[in-house]
């Protein structure tokens, strides 16, 4: 029997392949995922995620900022700071900000901006990872955030850490289960504490 998907269902699976794509193409302006790795830095990896979905949000399911906000866990005028960024800036700044953290908001939603414009303009060959970009990401570590926000969709929070490892329970990046990493807390408040938690322990 075929799976018939309802058009809401069809609509947040083109949203998640929407923000999977302006990620990795972030990622691709950045100078792909081994970048981060030699800067040690991946906790931009959320980040970047995060401001992923906001674009997307924003320009094709047409979210206000208060949705963006509740949906990723982030305050609204965090939200706003992404949707704001001015791509060019961000592009000028970008080689110190690299060596920060976390980034800023709106380096990120910069980063996103122009990841979005790339790919709405056709220029989204995804070099870095072309043929492996699934594998590619699993392998490096740098798609899991994705996969984690799917999983979590219609959680109410703040959600206890046992509801979260049951819905990641099987999700191995670097040969971790994110499922038995998220048990390691008893609640988190909002999806971005998950994702930021877990970027900190598989970086640990």
């Amino acid at each position: 029997m075929p799976i018939v998907l309802g058009e809401e269902e069809i609509r947040e699976r083109d949203v998640d392949t929407q923000a999977l794509r302006v990620f990795l193409k972030a990622l691709e302006i950045l100078g792909g995922p081994r970048k981060l790795i030699e800067l040690r830095n991946l906790t931009w990896v959320t980040s970047l995620m995060e401001a992923a979905y906001a674009i997307v949000l924003a320009e094709e399911a047409y979210k206000t900022e208060d949705d963006i906000a509740a949906f990723l866990g982030l305050t609204r005028q965090t939200v706003r700071n992404i949707l704001r960024a001015d791509p060019e800036l961000v592009m000028m700044k970008l080689e110190g900000e690299l060596q920060e953290k976390t980034p800023k908001a709106h380096t990120a939603g910069g980063l996103a901006k122009l990841a979005y414009r790339e790919i709405k303009e056709g220029r989204d060959a995804l070099v870095f990872f072309a043929g492996v970009i699934q594998e590619g990401a699993r392998l490096l570590g740098v798609g899991w955030p994705a996969e984690v926000l799917t999983r979590l969709k219609g959680v109410r929070y703040p959600v206890s850490g046992a509801e979260v490892a049951e819905r990641l329970r099987g999700l191995r990046v670097k040969d971790q289960d994110l499922g038995e990493l998220a048990a390691r807390r008893e609640s988190y408040p909002h999806p971005r504490e998950i994702l930021h938690f877990l970027a900190e322990a598989l970086r640990d």
